[in-house]
């Protein structure tokens, strides 16, 4: 049994899918209920139960078993991904204390009922996002912990909680993948708009994570046999503009230290450690198709039509041309020339 909170949410719904095509049995527990499920549910339908986990006996309880859902199995597993989703959503302290109480509650309560396996959604907002004064470098990666809000700092703070948690049980295994801004498959009809503008989604250096791959990566740090804490990056491999990483970085971060050389569209949140460690390979990379880039450089001359020609051009004076003289036949084979 894998216990998953936040279970509604974008990535909570790809995550229960997911781990239900491959074998897994899943509750799925939130404030909110999942659309389309029955009562009791169907076997195809995830398990669900509504529960508050800022409530630490909600947890407990949650996790030792719920008359109707499950009870006697094991739980292997908890990923949690309940939470407050973004900065601003709602107060400030609301957020941190929601985020921090939530987490705490969660490792906790596996830690007294001995569940060593944890996966649990930290945020690329740790790398500093909205970048006020520009990254540190890129490719961002997990060396960098520059929070820039209430959000953000309960992040980094779970991650810290992790550390000292798996302190306690040498055994356990907390990882915290620092997803990017994620994205369904309704999403990228937005994608188009953004190509005029290179400030239009700077906020986050123009990363992504498709909610299919986050539930990859959820799956994999699940699986992946490790002990201790660990924090991973995880985005598409690819930018959601057209334009190439140094054009738009000149243009909004300009003098942005590179680490190395640049891919012209990969993305700059650094996905390497999850590729190597986790096995982590996205699937779901957007594929700009027809979009181009917007050109930076003088228009080309306009094409013109007969019809536009005719309402932009003056008139011009009929041209004289004069009539040679005509031949006059009189007969096959002989000419002779008009008379004037």
């Amino acid at each position: 049994m894998i216990i998953v909170t936040g279970g509604s949410g974008k990535v909570g719904r790809a995550c229960v899918k997911d781990l239900m095509e491959h074998g897994y049995k899943v509750l799925s527990v939130d404030m909110v209920r999942p659309a389309g499920i029955s009562n009791p549910p169907k076997p195809t339908d995830p398990v669900f139960s509504l529960v508050d986990i800022t409530d630490f006996g909600q947890v407990m309880t949650a996790f030792s078993g719920i008359d109707d859902r499950w009870e006697g199995e094991k739980v292997e597993a908890v990923v949690h991904l309940g939470a407050i989703a973004a900065p601003g959503q709602a107060a400030d302290g609301v957020i941190f204390d929601t985020n921090m109480k939530s987490t705490h509650n969660v490792f906790e309560a596996a830690r007294r009922l001995g569940i060593r396996n944890i996966v649990w959604a930290s945020s690329e907002t740790v790398y500093g996002i909205p970048y006020p004064k520009g990254p540190e470098y890129v490719p961002v990666d997990e060396e960098i912990e520059a929070p820039q809000s209430s959000y953000s700092l309960s992040k980094v703070m779970g991650e810290k909680l992790a550390v000292e948690f798996t302190k306690w049980d040498p055994r356990a295994k907390i990882i915290g993948l620092r997803l990017s801004n994620v994205q369904e498959e309704g999403d990228y009809v937005h994608f188009a708009s953004y190509q005029a503008d290179a400030r239009a989604r700077s906020f986050n250096l123009w990363t992504y994570i498709d909610a299919r791959d986050a539930a990859q990566a959820i799956r994999k740090a699940l699986e992946v046999k490790l002990t201790g804490a660990h924090v991973f990056g995880i985005a598409n491999s690819n930018s959601l503009m057209a334009r190439s990483n140094d054009e738009l970085l000149d243009e909004v971060f300009p003098g942005t230290k590179r680490k190395r050389k640049l891919k012209r569209n990969e993305s700059l949140i650094s996905i390497a450690r999850a590729r190597k460690v986790l096995g982590y390979s996205p699937e779901h990379d957007w594929s700009p198709g027809n979009v181009r880039a917007p050109r930076h450089e003088a228009a080309p001359p306009k094409m013109v039509t007969e019809k536009l020609a005719a309402r932009k051009s003056p008139p011009r004076a009929p041209r004289i041309v004069r009539t040679p003289p005509r031949i006059v036949t009189d007969a096959p084979g002989r000419k002779t020339r008009g008379k004037k």
